[in-house]
């Protein structure tokens, strides 16, 4: 590891960032803070560092990551035939702690995985995380932690677990979150929770129902 950077001061946090976004360019992986839990991140577009991103975290591609980024609109240019109640649920929980499972744009030239034409997408309430985003695009983002170990939480327990195999890491204190975000799948009809998270089921009902939709839990 080539750098452990604090974001205390807007001076710090403007390093941090900087630093992160190069390393990122160069198709090394970071560690940044989100409003969740730290995340492991890369170019999505860049397949090689995508597939090192899997490799930190002792996983294969049938568990492709999801992706971050720093606007809703952005949404757009990766997935289609997004749903009117996942445009609800983006409206109402993003930023925050809400992915949403997307048919996505067969133009877009990336290998997440094996995401059988689909693509996770969320937008994280952070503002570091955003910072980092609307510098590098996208990133292919997973909880910085090795797979069936507990997720990071703070910077300390990201470098002790994957430390070697990163090249700058984004100091921004304990995670306002802890907890993991809710996964949603938005490509049929109607929606179903993949993985139960910050928000209930209950919470993102409250959102459907007036539209005469709902969700099904199966996290």
């Amino acid at each position: 590891m080539s750098g452990r950077y604090p974001t205390g001061t807007e001076e710090e946090r403007e390093a941090a960032v900087e630093a992160a976004a190069l390393a990122v360019q160069q198709g090394e992986l970071v560690v940044l803070p989100t409003d969740t839990v730290y995340g492991l991140g890369a170019d999505a577009f860049d397949p090689v560092a995508v597939r090192d991103l899997l490799a930190a975290k002792g996983r294969g591609r049938e568990m492709p990551p999801p992706v971050l980024v720093s606007a809703a609109t952005t949404l757009d240019a990766l997935a289609v035939r997004v749903p009117g109640y996942a445009r609800a649920l983006v409206e109402a929980f993003w930023p925050g702690p809400l992915t949403v499972v997307c048919h996505q744009q067969s133009s877009l030239q990336w290998d997440l995985g094996d995401t059988r034409g689909t693509v996770a997408v969320r937008m994280p309430d952070h503002p570091v995380a955003i910072a980092l985003l609307e510098r590098t695009g996208p990133l292919a983002v997973s909880s910085a932690n090795k797979t069936g170990m507990p997720a990071a939480t703070d910077a300390d327990q990201a470098v002790e677990m994957l430390g070697d195999e990163v090249s700058v890491v984004v100091d921004a204190g304990e995670s306002p979150g802890g907890e993991a975000s809710t996964i949603v799948d938005c490509t049929g009809d109607q929606g179903r929770i993949l993985r139960r998270g910050a928000l209930s089921l209950d919470r993102l009902n409250e959102v459907l129902e007036p539209l005469g939709a709902t969700l099904t839990d199966e996290g």
